[in-house]
């Protein structure tokens, strides 16, 4: 049984564990949600000779010329451009015009006004997530080390459980408010921002198991706490019983009391009907030979001692 429950609480430390690291890496990186944007050309700059394919190069060099203006609008969507871009809970960041490099700025500030409230939260709930996580942690990490009472690790395992199950829950919302400020910002948001495209990266993936494997941990620490509290009730009940049985029969003063006893009880395992039979088998305990008399629940009538038949434990008494 120890070892079984060191064994669950090394499961319940190591999700831990693993939920407190993904958690991390989802707050630190801004891969949430990507995808492209699209961005009319700018004009070409820089020698002739090179090729540019990021922007729109004409022939002449007067910018003014309405056969120009005409040329822009007859390429359609050759004067677009796809740009990529990727976005967390604290940065959105985007490729440059000549795909080399990326332009990062605040999420906060391209997000709506009236839901940068549910962006702040869902940073407060993220940052609290990982509190509770770790604290979880914590507490499991003494609980393992802690070899001196019994009910002071069950405090420990107990405690655990609650702060996991409340991380667990602080994440969920998190990740949900994260997604629903998302989503109105790709509807409200700027123009300069908005995107043609886009769906959840790995950071997201990241988040959403991190939650999964907390519910793991917070699921296996509340089972090795119940399973350990009911096999002490388990136990306390069997002492209990032996020590009444036990006291009783040293209240006893003769066997006709000690029958009455085992006649009242009703053996509740098969352990003790096995102990019942042997005991109704023994030939140097009286047996009775009549019925007994309605309404006396536990009647004394006289029981001779029956010999032994030939040896051997005669069998029980059928009763007319």
């Amino acid at each position: 049984m120890g070892i079984d429950r060191r064994r669950r609480a090394s499961l319940a430390l190591t999700f831990n564990f693993l939920a407190s690291l993904l958690a991390v890496l989802a707050l630190t990186t801004s891969y949430w949600c990507d995808g492209t944007r699209k961005v009319v050309k700018p004009f070409c700059r820089g020698p002739v000779t090179t090729k540019q394919s990021f922007c729109i190069r004409f022939n002449s060099s007067n910018i003014n010329d309405t056969r120009l203006v005409q040329y822009i609008w007859e390429t359609g969507e050759d004067k677009y451009v796809m740009r990529k871009f990727h976005t967390g809970i604290w940065f959105s960041c985007e490729q440059n015009i000549n795909m080399i490099g990326e332009k990062c700025r605040s999420f906060l500030y391209v997000a709506p006004s009236n839901e940068r409230g549910v962006l702040w939260l869902s940073i407060v709930a993220e940052c609290l997530y990982i509190l509770l996580l770790a604290t979880g942690g914590i507490l499991m990490s003494i609980e393992m080390c802690q070899f001196g009472n019994v009910i002071d690790g069950l405090k420990l395992n107990a405690f655990a459980a609650i702060f996991t199950v409340l991380s667990g829950l602080l994440g969920m919302v998190a990740h949900m408010m994260f997604t629903t400020a998302f989503q109105l910002t790709v509807s409200l948001g700027p123009e300069d921002w908005k995107p043609q495209t886009w769906d959840y990266s790995w950071s997201y993936i990241l988040a959403w198991s991190s939650f999964t494997a907390c519910m793991a941990s917070s699921v296996t620490t509340i089972n090795r706490y119940t399973k350990t509290i009911l096999e002490f009730k388990h136990k306390r009940r069997n002492i209990e019983k032996n020590l009444k049985i036990k006291q009783n029969l040293l209240e006893l003063d003769s066997p006709e009391q000690v029958w009455d006893m085992y006649i009242s009880s009703v053996p509740s395992t098969a352990e003790e009907l096995l102990d019942l039979r042997f005991f109704l088998y023994d030939p140097f305990f009286p047996r009775v030979t009549e019925p007994y008399a309605h309404p006396r629940p536990f009647p004394k009538p006289n029981r001779p001692i029956l010999p032994a038949c030939n040896g051997t434990v005669c069998p029980p008494t059928i009763l007319s």
